[in-house]
């Protein structure tokens, strides 16, 4: 018998939007993601001077996070896709949230190294989750606009994090600014578990038209069989999967520029003053958040205007987004900063019009309920683009004095992960198990 909680009648001919209420949340969670990440790294002088810690060590601590944070992705995954979405992203962000909350209290390095892996441990949950929720609550023809959606939440959180983070610590100090930050989170965790249903069906706010136009012609006996058709491993026989995460790799390793080397790049190579620095600096995030929600969204008008397949659809997206994101090349050779800026600021923006297409592929290609899964294994190569690449940089910056070859280098690696969606990235489509 099909299972079916009470609903009220909220108009058959109409189409309830309940959905994009969840997009919301999602978009709030990954802001608050990174929000969270980054309060370590504002705060890092005010804790450097209180627990006399060093160069060494603090790089440590900014480390830490990823080491939990990108070997649990896979894992994480499993968890969604077995426990469901709901539970796993509900509970991940409460986690995360209070370790954020308790490093305020952090004595010194041991137990604030400690809370920062912890940290790590809840975050890795966020991306898979939202990229299963995405197969379950949105049709093929909205899944870029949703991708698009709740991965500009990360360019938000990483553009408001260090002005947001100051204030705090000027208002309140740095410690109470740990706790402030985390409660953030913890009220939204609270929110969607009472919120969110990982079957729309369940959701009482759902009408009729909504949940026929999310089934997209999926049945409810479909949606009812939660088995796994093969092992995660098993996962790596096929090409789509391998072309996933290596374009993923070279997007993120360009991706961690803008959040870890570009101060510096402004500042060393450009010759900007800390007033310039605080207004050009987050202009590429803000430019790319907005324009990941147009990519999305342009993404699934072209697939639904019939002109375009799904698979041209996704390859001429993160065609088009790549060749952008190879301005960061020219960008080494500009004349001026203002020019330098808006290289920059294109070739972020690039990256998130591929980012748009990048999460979507999930939901279209993994087998039956492997969706987390899959997007836990291309999230956990992608991040290790964003561990090597900042030490990358920093030794190309450091052997040859100059920001122009590790820009070029950069440029490079996205030529690769053109030729590798091109050519190694095959029919989108999902994958069958044997």
């Amino acid at each position: 018998m099909e299972k079916r909680t009470y609903q009220p009648d909220l108009g058959v001919g109409k189409k309830t939007k309940v959905r994009w209420v969840v997009a919301a949340m999602m978009w709030a969670a990954i802001a608050i993601n990174y929000i969270d990440r980054a309060v370590l790294s504002a705060a890092a002088p005010f804790i450097s001077e209180d627990f006399h810690i060093n160069e060494a060590q603090m790089g440590i601590l900014l480390s830490g996070f990823f080491w939990s944070y990108a070997l649990l992705q896979v894992p994480a995954g499993w968890a969604a896709d077995k426990f469901g979405q709901k539970k796993t992203l509900g509970f991940a962000v409460i986690w995360w949230s209070a370790a954020t909350a308790v490093t305020g209290l952090a004595a010194g390095f041991k137990s604030m190294l400690t809370f920062r892996v912890a940290l790590g441990v809840g975050e890795a949950a966020a991306y898979p989750s939202n990229a299963g929720i995405s197969a379950k609550w949105f049709p093929k023809k909205e899944r870029g606009t949703v991708a698009g959606i709740f991965d500009s939440g990360s360019k938000f959180g990483g553009a408001i994090a260090t002005p947001l983070i100051v204030v705090l610590i000027a208002w309140v100090g740095w410690k109470m600014t740990f706790v402030l930050i985390g409660l953030l989170g913890i009220i939204w965790g609270v929110i969607w578990l009472f919120f969110f249903k990982d079957n729309p069906a369940d959701h009482k706010r759902v009408n009729k038209a909504e949940l026929e136009y999310i089934r997209d012609g999926q049945s409810e006996a479909e949606l009812a069989d939660k088995t796994m058709p093969m092992k995660w491993y098993q996962l790596l026989k096929y090409r789509n999967i391998w072309a996933m995460c290596i374009g993923f790799f070279m997007i993120n390793y360009n991706s961690y520029f803008f959040i870890t080397w570009l101060p510096s790049y402004l500042v060393d190579e450009r010759g900007m003053n800390l007033l310039e620095l605080g207004i050009f600096a987050s202009l590429p995030l803000l430019s790319a958040m907005v324009v990941e929600v147009i990519a999305g969204w342009a993404s699934d008008k072209v697939h639904a205007s019939g002109k375009l397949s799904l698979t041209a659809t996704r390859k001429l997206f993160l065609i088009i987004g790549l060749l952008m994101a190879a301005c960061i090349g020219l960008a080494a050779f500009a004349d001026s900063a203002v020019l330098a800026i808006v290289l920059l600021c294109i070739a972020k923006s690039g990256t998130t019009v591929a980012a748009s297409q990048v999460w979507a592929l999930p939901a279209d290609v993994a087998p039956k309920n492997m969706t987390s899964v899959v997007a836990g294994m291309q999230n956990t190569v992608s991040n290790m683009g964003g561990v090597v690449g900042p030490i990358i940089t920093g030794f190309i910056v450091a052997a040859t004095g100059s920001f122009v070859p590790a820009l070029l280098f950069s440029a490079a690696l996205i030529i690769i992960g053109i030729l590798n969606y091109l050519f190694l990235l095959g029919d989108v489509k999902r994958i069958e198990a044997a």
